[in-house]
């Protein structure tokens, strides 16, 4: 009697299982504010936890008049930034646009391409998954 109660229990259900579904992926803003000098170059590593794009925005640099610099999107490997995209004409409100493969460690580089004659204080903003 048992063993009909239990193999009863085990029936009559239909429903086919699906996956779980998670939220969807958040886009995480990170903003770095430096000072690039003439003939230098800074660089700003960041976390991507997921494969997804991956945006840098020049948002501000502090000068009179307003200078066009260089910003990379690269690779870091722990002990440079390896350059995938490059713009050497950037200019403020101007963005690099790429796709990250995959989780890792990634970097923005902000760097002088022989036009500062002063320090300038910059923004610059990477948005990413």
């Amino acid at each position: 009697m048992l063993l009909t109660a239990a193999l009863g229990a085990a029936c009559g259900d239909d429903d086919i299982p699906t996956a779980p579904s998670g939220p969807d992926p958040v886009a995480v803003s990170e903003t770095f504010n430096d000072v690039l000098n003439p003939n230098g170059g800074r660089t700003h590593t960041f976390v991507a936890e997921r494969a997804g794009s991956v945006t840098a925005t020049l948002n501000a640099i502090e000068a009179d008049p307003v200078p066009v610099i260089g910003m990379s999107l690269g690779t870091f490997n722990g002990l440079a930034c390896q350059v995938i995209l490059a713009n050497d004409n950037a200019q403020v409100g101007q963005t690099i646009t790429g796709t990250a493969t995959s989780s890792g460690v990634f970097c923005v580089r902000v760097y002088d391409t022989g036009r500062l004659t002063q320090n300038v204080n910059y923004t610059v903003t990477v948005t990413h998954f």
